[in-house]
Parts: C-alpha cells; sequence; structure tokens
C-alpha cells in the first residue's frame, strides 16, 4: 500500500516526488507527534492515533509543523 492512497482523519496525505527524497505531506488542522518505526510513521493528535505506511528509506524525516504533518523519505 502507498502512502497516498491512506488518510489522516479527514485530511489526505499528498505524495511529492523529488530527483532525491519522496515527501508526503497533509493538513492536519491540529497539532500532534509523529514518529517513524521501521517502515510506519505513527501520528498521534488529541483526537486520535494514525499508523501510517512509508516506504523504506535511507533516511527519514518526520514532523507535525503548524498543523501540517510532513514526512520526508530520502534513498
Amino acid at each position: 500500500m502507498e502512502l497516498e492512497q491512506q488518510t489522516v482523519g479527514d485530511a489526505a496525505i499528498r505524495r511529492l516526488e523529488y530527483e532525491d527524497a519522496t515527501t508526503f505531506a497533509a493538513d492536519l488542522g491540529v497539532n500532534g507527534t509523529v514518529d517513524v518505526v521501521g517502515d510506519t510513521a505513527i501520528v498521534v493528535t488529541d483526537e486520535a492515533q494514525y499508523d501510517l505506511s512509508i516506504p523504506e528509506g535511507d533516511t527519514v524525516t518526520a514532523f507535525i509543523n503548524n498543523g501540517v504533518l510532513t514526512i520526508e523519505v530520502k534513498g
């Protein structure tokens, strides 16, 4: 399953392809936390927890800033 087919609550996740990385982004509208364990991004908000499948990569960076979830996979 690809991340672009998933949602976080009502927020659709967009997939952006770059030469050296793939970035996934979703406007959650609320702040929360995100942690990456293996090929899963765990997103926790005040309302719920979401487990998202992400592609494997050499480097994965994930954060939520002003309610926008960003996951960058390199390699």
